[in-house]
């Protein structure tokens, strides 16, 4: 396959599974500068592992173990990244109070996400993006009996740590 090509396919995966990268950025970074940052790490070691990409998986399912990987290793690298924690605001609705309540409740689920432990934050994202633990079991090499178990005290952790918000 020619160069040209070959970007042109990189390229068209990317569109295709740009919201899939931008949920890892808003779970492994913190503000906007960071998940621009992560963004362009992420595209840029997708970048660089492509030609390794066998197709043996769907690009999606490689594409979160990248990012995933790329996400982790950066905070790994990060030393100071919960002094730049800043919690995202999110636009209010004064006028829609049920639109309110479900943005608070967002943002709560949200800040108890961040608290999580890497492993923990990468399981919770496949969980609500609806994967399968069969594909979780493929992305993060964790097999879906222990997946199954840390996704019910992940569950449990994330009910105190709302509770007590």
């Amino acid at each position: 396959m020619q160069k040209r090509e070959i970007e042109k396919q990189f390229e068209k995966h990317i569109r295709e599974n740009e919201l899939l990268i931008y949920k890892v950025c808003r779970i492994y970074a913190y503000t906007d500068a960071d998940r621009q940052d992560l963004f362009q790490e992420i595209v840029i070691q997708l970048w660089k592992a492509f030609p390794k990409f066998k197709g043996q998986s769907k690009f999606s399912t490689w594409l979160y173990r990248v990012a995933i990987n790329t996400a982790i290793t950066g905070l790994r690298k990060q030393k100071d990244f919960i002094d730049s924690y800043e919690p995202e605001t999110l636009p209010q609705h004064a006028d829609d109070n049920t639109s309110h309540v479900a943005e608070e409740q967002s943002k709560l689920l949200y800040t108890a996400i961040e608290q999580l432990n890497q492993v923990e934050k990468a399981i919770v994202m496949l969980y609500m993006e609806d994967k399968a633990y069969e594909e979780m079991e493929e992305i993060l090499g964790i097999n879906q009996g222990t997946l199954r178990v840390k996704m019910s005290r992940i569950k449990d952790k994330l009910r105190q740590l709302t509770k007590n918000n």
